[in-house]
């Protein structure tokens, strides 16, 4: 009886024993299996909203904005404007009150220094003034409202200071119209027009320096330009002035008028052409002077893309015929001048320049010259030249002249041309 019961309880361990071995087995399986289910239903519904999504934005895309859709919006915004809303921190960075009292700099005018230092030599003679500061011109630039900008270059000389140009324009007025008022350097050819620091050389060509004084051509007066297109791009420079320039109506005044054609063609990726025409008339009843000056000029420029920082070569010229007649009387005299620059690296711009040029009045006695350069960039802002002179006149002794040239700028408006 005892064996009996003791087989029956052995085999009743080993029938529970698996049983409890397979319970933490089967609970985790289920577990698994229902986080499985909440992954799929999540799944399905990340599908679901990404089809309403696309579905939406298909029908944004093809759908174009009515007025019940612009209506909608402004009332929207209204709403926005005039209930209170909460501001979080997004809305508090957005939001910037700026105190107008602390940009007041904003109103202060863009202001660029040019520096012009002169060292020279003569190669007979006592040796005078081998050092000039020649120039430091202070140019002022700002926008006065939408419709207008303003210009003023000072220069500082030796004798004082001087106004050289200070005037204001209008750009977007009807026909596309730029109109000037001020004083000006006119538009006489090309290198009239830019200041004495950007020219190739040290000085102005001598002709315009003949004809129409040592500082070229300027006056006080109006200005009207005009650019077109068709064949090239074309440029119309119609000026009336006061006619004061001492070299050309003694110092007069009444007005004086000058028209300037420019014409600009690409030839190719890297070649490009100008040619100008230009006419000046004035007159002086005071000296019975009757003034007419009429000039060509033209530029060819070299210029590959891919190296235009080490490589171009630039050729200009123009030429003037300038007649004075005093009581009906008087004779046509000419003048002009050709000159090239060519880039030899990133920093080196070697130059040469032929001057002629006949006596404005009187006996007719011509002066040639020719003037080699060699100019060094430092930097964009610092450059230095070495420039020889010689000039063979009529009268008196000629001219050989060493001179080292030193410009430097700061501000903005860097070596600006005008």
């Amino acid at each position: 009886m005892t064996r009996t019961f003791c087989a029956a309880l052995l085999a009743a361990a080993c029938f529970v024993a698996p049983a409890a071995a397979q319970q933490p087995a089967q609970r985790q399986v289920d577990s698994l299996a229902a986080e499985l289910r909440a992954l799929r239903a999540r799944l399905d519904s990340l599908r679901l909203e990404l089809a309403r999504l696309a579905r939406r934005q298909a029908a944004d895309t093809a759908r174009a904005p009515g007025d019940e859709d612009l209506a909608a919006l402004r009332a929207a915004a209204a709403a926005a404007v005039g209930r209170d809303t909460i501001q979080t921190a997004d809305t508090a960075e957005a939001r910037r009150f700026v105190g107008r009292e602390r940009s007041q700099s904003q109103l202060n005018p863009e202001i660029s220094v040019t520096g012009n230092l002169h060292a020279a030599m003569q190669t007979e003679g006592a040796q005078r003034d081998n050092f000039e500061l020649h120039e430091v011109e202070f140019s002022f630039q700002a926008a006065l409202d939408p419709y207008s900008h303003t210009k003023i270059f000072a220069g500082v000389h030796e004798d004082g200071i001087e106004v050289e140009e200070g005037y204001f324009y209008y750009t977007g007025l009807p026909a596309r119209l730029r109109l000037d008022l001020g004083a000006f350097r006119q538009q006489l050819g090309e290198l009239n027009r830019w200041h004495l620091h950007a020219v190739p050389e040290t000085e102005y060509p001598l002709v315009l320096t003949t004809f129409a004084g040592e500082e070229g051509l300027a006056g006080v007066g109006a200005s009207l330009y005009r650019a077109f297109g068709g064949l090239g791009t074309h440029e119309l420079y119609a000026q009336v002035t006061a006619g004061s320039n001492e070299a050309l109506f003694d110092a007069g005044n009444r007005p004086a008028y000058l028209l300037h054609v420019n014409n600009f063609w690409q030839l190719s990726r890297s070649t490009y052409m100008q040619i100008g025409a230009t006419g000046v008339y004035g007159t002086n009843p005071d000296t019975a002077l009757k003034t007419t000056l009429g000039g060509v000029d033209f530029r060819f420029t070299w210029r590959p893309p891919a190296q235009a920082l080490y490589r171009d070569w630039t050729l200009r010229g123009e030429v003037y015929g300038l007649k004075k007649e005093r009581a009906g009387t008087g004779d046509t005299r000419l003048g002009g001048y050709v000159g090239s620059t060519y880039r030899l690296g990133q920093r080196w711009i070697a130059g040469v320049r032929y001057d002629y040029v006949e006596t404005p009045e009187g006996p007719n006695e011509i002066t040639r010259q020719i003037v080699p350069t060699l100019t060094w960039w430092q930097s964009e802002w610092v450059f230095l030249r070495a420039e020889f002179t010689r000039r063979l006149t009529p009268v008196g002794a000629d001219r050989n002249r060493l001179l080292v040239q030193a410009i430097w700028a700061i501000g903005p408006h860097k070596h600006e041309t005008y």
